[in-house]
């Protein structure tokens, strides 16, 4: 059934699909994205693509590369931004909260990252679904919270303990367009970065600042700070794009028989 569909992404500052752009997956050129809340530049990478547009490669350096090759991964939303202070509220709206100890930006617990629908998908949701859930949740990511029942389904958990790379700094692979590869992060920041991580406590290394940013502690300690450019890479093996299928530890299920029509956000 996989052969009847064709891939398309595309990227925007808000679900207007009308505000969008159609992003060159596995190119090194980033899409760009700009809005009142941030300025964006990203790259989607998906293994063996045969989507839109048309001509795309297939693949790219990036899973060749340490530690992709390896894990088998399958896909990645590769992106950086710059957080955008908003305009000063008055009093009678009230304060957005999103200072702490003289450093604005946006709150760990408030930057989230993660999917949601437009319309209810539990009469179409497939036996088992809540084993995936749970897989999920123990295998991949402790931080996620949604209900697929709700009107409007959703998955969501902080980017700060969802991310498989933060880099606290807008550096990147130096020769991104003649190497092919394209934006580049790996877990760690530049000097003034580093000493913004340290200063909250966060561990250098990947997988421990993902535990670590689980607590609420942590949440509340860390910072996106407006002005200030961060990298951050999402990749894992599980999702298969060509083939709609999800492929978890000891499960495995094609997606399309359940599939009602509406686009993965």
């Amino acid at each position: 059934m996989a052969h009847k569909y064709i891939l398309r992404v595309t990227a925007g500052p808000d679900y207007n699909v009308a505000s969008h752009t159609e992003v060159p997956v596995n190119t090194a050129v980033p899409t760009k994205i700009s809005s009142a809340l941030a300025e964006i530049e990203l790259n989607v990478r998906i293994q063996n693509y045969t989507g839109l547009p048309h001509g795309s490669p297939r693949t790219s350096p990036y899973f060749e590369k340490v530690p992709h090759k390896a894990n088998d991964d399958q896909y990645s939303v590769c992106f950086r931004f710059t957080a955008k202070k908003p305009p000063p509220k008055t009093a009678k709206e009230g304060s957005d909260g999103n200072e702490k100890d003289g450093v604005a930006g946006i709150k760990a617990s408030h930057l989230q990252f993660g999917n949601d629908l437009d319309h209810p998908i539990r009469d179409h949701l497939p036996p088992g679904i809540n084993t995936a859930i749970h897989i999920v949740k123990w295998w991949i990511d402790p931080g996620l919270e949604g209900d697929v029942y709700a009107d409007k389904p959703y998955f969501y958990g902080p980017a700060l303990s969802s991310m498989n790379a933060v880099h606290c700094g807008a550096a990147s692979q130096p020769d991104d367009a003649a190497s092919g590869l394209g934006l580049w992060f790996e877990e760690g920041g530049d000097t003034e970065g580093m000493a913004a991580r340290q200063a909250v406590g966060a561990p250098t290394g990947a997988k421990e600042r993902m535990k670590w940013a689980l607590g609420a502690e942590s949440k509340e300690k860390w910072m996106w700070e407006y002005g200030k450019t961060y990298g951050m890479d999402f990749f894992n093996p599980y999702l298969d794009f060509n083939n709609f299928s999800l492929r978890l530890p000891g499960f495995q299920m094609g997606i399309l028989r359940y599939w009602d029509g509406q686009g993965l956000r």
